[in-house]
């Protein structure tokens, strides 16, 4: 569960490494897998286009948290992750580092599905 003042881990090359929650869109309390958040971004690789102290959108792409599926598995990540949307909601790095979930599919998040390296 992602919740106001969560600290995430950015899964892209945007070159953004670490945000830190400041909103959940779609009127929530809490946000998981595949909710879209506000996030302010903190910690920056050097010469980026995108600078600490940043306020952008992110989609969660992994928690900490289990997940159960409906077909009796489980699933978890070591660290709550995201990756950075821009104002159409598509991403603004060309590449998403580790596997995401197959719930983004079926979100409609196709364009996020394409550019990661696996599907779990």
């Amino acid at each position: 569960m992602i919740q106001l003042n969560t600290k995430l881990f950015i899964n892209d090359n945007s070159g953004v490494k670490k945000v830190k929650c400041i909103k959940i869109t779609g009127g929530s309390f809490v946000g998981s897998l595949g909710s879209k958040i506000t996030v302010a971004v903190h910690k920056v690789a050097p010469n980026r286009k995108i600078k600490a102290g940043d306020v952008t959108s992110s989609l969660v792409i992994g928690l900490k948290k289990n997940l159960q599926r409906k077909d009796g598995s489980s699933l978890n990540f070591f660290r709550n992750t995201a990756i950075l949307l821009n104002s159409k909601n598509l991403p603004v790095a060309t590449r998403i580092f580790g596997p995401i979930p197959r719930e983004l599919r079926q979100e409609k998040n196709m364009k996020v599905v394409s550019i990661a390296q696996g599907i779990i």
